[in-house]
């Protein structure tokens, strides 16, 4: 599983060096780069952001005044040319911090800590999530709702699409939806249902997931902003 990640430098030279590294590593998706914290804050609001490669003395607004304006804060790794900030950058428990110049070992050890500490963050999160129970190709499966991307018709059957796999089960979509959480999913279709947390973006006719661009109904868009501020 890759992290989506953002590098947030106000040197060029220093975004590159990073971009490259970022760009070098398997463990690792770079989602885009910044030169200051107003793009970096906007990108990290409509994404879903695993890490930030997050330089500290930036003009205007600098990396700890942007950790402080997030509600939800993703891993940090702080980069800085000053060790002087260490301490504080660990009260805002970060994964890590490096100092340049960085090293490419140093590099690899620090997203290596991260690739580590994001799959313990899930597998606790799917242990305390919630969970349903479905029938497909006559054996029972758990699966985590949090999994759950869409929701589609599928003939007789529906099609349940998560981050693993596709199943198919034998029920309606009417039926399918009264197990779902209702502050998470919502009916955007006749022919499909959607996870609120997994919509990137969405238009008058589209919810995008992923690269999927789910269909809406006529009029969906104020009631899946709604729903989405409620989620």
């Amino acid at each position: 599983m890759k992290l989506n990640c953002i590098v947030v430098d106000d040197s060029s030279i220093q975004r590159m060096i990073i971009t490259k590294l970022v760009n070098e590593s398997t463990l690792l998706n770079l989602v885009g780069d910044f030169a200051n914290a107003f793009e970096a804050k906007n990108c990290i609001n409509n994404n879903p952001i695993d890490l930030i490669f997050l330089d500290i003395e930036m003009p205007l607004i600098n990396g700890f005044d942007l950790l402080d304006g997030l509600k939800k804060k993703p891993q940090i790794i702080f980069i800085t040319a000053k060790s002087d900030y260490a301490m504080k950058a660990f009260d805002y428990e970060a994964t890590d911090f490096l100092q340049k110049p960085i090293s490419k070992e140093r590099f690899i050890k620090a997203i290596k800590k991260a690739s580590e500490l994001h799959i313990l963050r899930n597998e606790i999160h799917e242990d305390a999530g919630e969970s349903i129970v479905i029938k497909s190709n006559l054996k029972k499966l758990k699966i985590f709702v949090s999994k759950i991307k869409w929701v589609e018709a599928y003939g007789d059957y529906i099609k349940i699409v998560t981050d693993d796999e596709s199943h198919l089960v034998l029920s309606t979509m009417k039926n399918f939806e009264k197990e779902l959480p209702l502050n998470k999913f919502i009916r955007v279709h006749k022919s499909y249902i959607i996870n609120l947390d997994r919509v990137e973006k969405f238009n008058s006719k589209f919810a995008e997931i992923g690269n999927t661009k789910i269909p809406l109904s006529r009029n969906k868009k104020e009631e899946i902003v709604k729903a989405i501020e409620k989620a």
